[in-house]
């Protein structure tokens, strides 16, 4: 973990690997950077291995699919107000993600899922989001009993 000190309190970046949950999909890099009432999460698939896991988002791209949730007030049962920041056409998976990571950590989630159209498309593309949303909520749950 990197923590950067700032005014008010500090930044912190954590990088992951995060290997395969099943042979046929691929292993994912995450990267979360923790700050005051928020998180900001890139997830993508990498052919990196565990070491080289720093370098994982520096190949990545951020603005694949990047959305923005916020969560609803106390006792409120709408959903969370969200937006999509870029997303490429064939990519529509950040919003929703974001939106449900909002509403269970009750913080403002920048999410940004880089997943090429390749794995979407081979039928795999379900196992690797459900994949993508499952190691995002560990690392924050971890995040947040720290």
């Amino acid at each position: 973990m990197t923590a950067i000190a700032g005014a008010g309190g500090g930044i912190q970046v954590e990088t992951k690997y995060i290997p395969p949950p099943e042979p046929y999909l691929p292993a994912l890099g995450l990267q979360v950077t923790q700050l005051t009432g928020s998180y900001m999460v890139w997830v993508g698939v990498t052919e990196e291995s565990a070491e080289n896991a720093q370098l994982v988002p520096l190949r990545g791209f951020l603005l694949k699919d990047w959305a923005c949730a916020m969560p609803p007030g106390p006792n409120v049962a709408i959903p969370p107000a969200a937006t999509s920041l870029y997303r490429a056409s064939s990519s529509d998976t950040a919003l929703p993600m974001a939106q449900r990571l909002a509403r269970r950590f009750k913080k403002q989630i920048f999410l940004s899922v880089d997943v090429p159209p390749s794995f979407m498309a081979m039928g795999d593309g379900p196992k690797v989001l459900l994949a993508i949303e499952r190691a995002v909520v560990e690392e924050l749950k971890s995040l947040e009993s720290a």
